[in-house]
C-alpha cells in the first residue's frame, strides 16, 4: 500500500521551549523535543491540556509564544511555509466543502495549498484506500460524520507527505474506518514521521515517543 511519502529523504522536527499563551493565560510551557524520521510521537493530556493547539503550532497554523521550532529536509534548515509542502495534517476542526463532490473537494483543497492539481491516478487510490471510491461524485454533504473523517485522510496523504500531524485521528470512525486508518499510520511510521494528539491510551501507543502536557497552574 502506497499511502504516504515515497522518498527516504531524512526529514527531522524539533521544538525548544515551546510555550504558548492565549488572552494572558499559559496553556503549556518548555515543551522540548526532537524527532528524525523514520520516528512517531503521541501528544497525551487531559482535556484542554493544549493538544490541539500543540498540533496547530506544529503544523505552522499557529505560532507559538515563546520558543522555536526547527525544521530540517534533506539535511537543510527550512521555514515553515515551505514546510508546510511536507506535511499532512487530519483534524476534527478541518472544514471540507459540502456542496462540492468527494474529488471535487480533493481538487480545490490542492489548489489552495498551492500544490499541482493531484492525477487521476492518485486521487483513485487515495480515495479506493478509505472506501471511498464508488461515492467519488457524490455531495460531500451527503457523508456521514465518518465518511468525512475518511475524505481528510485522503487529502492530507495526497501530497506524500514525509510528516503525518493527526488530532484525534480516530474521530467519528466505525471499526472498520479505525482499521483502515490503523493501517495509515502503519504505512507512514515505516519511513516517515507520525505525529498523533490523542486522549486515547491505544492510540498513544502507536508511537514511540510521548509529550504528556500537564495542566499549568494558575
Amino acid at each position: 500500500m502506497e499511502s504516504s511519502g515515497d522518498s527516504m529523504t531524512p526529514v527531522s522536527i524539533q521544538a525548544n521551549a515551546v510555550s504558548k499563551e492565549f488572552n494572558r493565560g499559559l496553556i503549556f510551557k518548555d515543551i522540548s523535543f526532537s524527532l528524525s524520521s523514520p520516528a512517531s510521537l503521541s501528544i497525551t493530556g487531559k482535556n484542554g491540556a493544549g493538544k490541539s493547539t500543540l498540533s496547530k503550532i506544529l503544523a505552522g497554523l499557529l505560532s507559538s509564544t515563546r520558543g522555536s521550532m526547527t525544521y530540517v529536509i534533506g539535511g537543510k534548515q527550512i521555514g515553515i511555509e515551505e514546510f508546510k509542502h511536507h506535511i499532512g495534517f487530519v483534524s476534527p476542526y478541518l472544514n471540507l466543502y459540502d456542496e462540492f463532490t468527494a474529488i471535487e473537494n480533493l481538487e480545490f483543497l490542492s489548489r489552495i495549498r498551492a500544490a499541482a492539481t493531484p492525477p487521476v491516478e492518485r486521487k483513485k487510490e487515495l480515495l479506493t484506500l478509505v472506501g471511498l471510491w464508488d461515492r467519488r461524485d457524490d455531495a460531500v454533504g451527503t457523508f456521514s460524520s465518518g465518511m468525512k473523517q475518511r475524505l481528510k485522510y485522503a487529502f492530507a496523504l495526497l501530497h506524500h507527505p514525509e510528516v503525518l500531524i493527526l488530532d484525534e485521528p480516530t474521530s467519528n470512525l466505525d471499526e472498520e474506518g479505525s482499521e483502515v486508518i490503523h493501517r495509515i499510520i502503519q504505512e507512514q511510521k515505516k519511513s516517515n514521521i507520525l505525529i498523533v494528539a490523542t486522549n486515547s491510551k491505544n492510540e498513544s501507543q502507536w508511537c514511540t515517543q510521548q509529550v504528556d502536557l500537564i495542566p499549568v497552574k494558575k
